[in-house]
């Protein structure tokens, strides 16, 4: 059983699954955070919001997810997470593509000052 977690400077996430072609992790995000602005070259993902309140920008469009709502990232789709509330958010992702790994980050925009990270090859 997976057991990966780490700590980020907007959260963490800890993977729950993960198997040929897909992960899973449960993602926490501070109040007042967000996730880098990214792009993935082998993934697609859907977000489904556990407790809090996401704003979800994918493409450049916001939406606003309550708990027991999704958000799907398609393949290649810029996007981001934000907590804009006071209260804890927890997000279940669900990665779908033939490399799941957390090389396959390219980041358009960061708050906390990390280098773009080139899309895994």
């Amino acid at each position: 059983m997976p057991h990966d977690f780490e700590e980020r400077p907007w959260g963490s996430w800890h993977v729950i699954d993960e198997g040929q072609g897909y992960k899973v992790k449960r993602i926490h995000v501070k109040p007042g955070q967000r996730l880098s602005y990214q792009t993935h070259e082998h993934r697609s993902e859907h977000w489904v919001v556990i407790f809090g309140i996401a704003t979800c920008i994918v493409e450049g469009e916001t939406i606003v997810a309550g708990p027991g709502q999704s958000v799907d990232v398609p393949l290649g789709a810029a996007h981001r997470i934000t907590n804009q509330h006071a209260e804890e958010l927890v997000i279940i992702e669900v990665q779908r593509g033939a490399y799941t790994g957390e090389d396959d980050i390219c980041r358009l925009e960061d708050d906390y000052g990390r280098s773009e990270v080139p899309a895994a090859k």
